[in-house]
């Protein structure tokens, strides 16, 4: 009977339960640690300020609106150049606000933090780590 890798790596706890809790808890040491990060928390502090700002969020809500409209013109290519443009000033009215730049950036910056951390951690293991946490076609 040959054993799995699984049976000869060494566990600190007893059985599945005693490895699952070692992932666990490594886990949670992650999220502490990314919490921290100046990336993750200029991204909270923008993602705040973002959703209290009405300003921003009545610019937002009337792109949506206005995309939700045309919808179904954008998809069949039907929508006339005014209609675009309308929607396009919509849209960079939007992104203009302070709040949504801030945001836009901040979320740029946490991306490219998790983009060198999965980097960093698919080398460590030998597996593309982010690609290995995806759903697959079959669950």
């Amino acid at each position: 009977m040959t054993q799995t890798s699984r049976e000869t790596e060494p566990r600190s706890g007893e059985g599945e339960s005693g490895w699952r809790s070692d992932v666990e808890r490594a886990a949670k040491d992650f999220v502490v640690a990314l919490s921290k990060t100046p990336e993750f928390e200029a991204f909270e502090h923008a993602y705040l300020r973002f959703r209290d700002d009405e300003r921003a969020q009545e610019a937002l809500r009337a792109f949506q609106a206005r995309q939700q409209e045309l919808q179904a013109m954008l998809i069949l290519g039907a929508a006339t150049a005014d209609q675009r443009a309308e929607l396009e000033r919509l849209r960079e009215a939007w992104m203009a606000e302070p709040s949504v730049t801030e945001y836009v950036q901040a979320q740029a910056s946490l991306s490219m933090l998790s983009r060198a951390i999965d980097e960093a951690v698919s080398e460590k293991i030998g597996l593309g780590f982010a690609a290995a946490c995806r759903p697959s076609c079959c669950g």
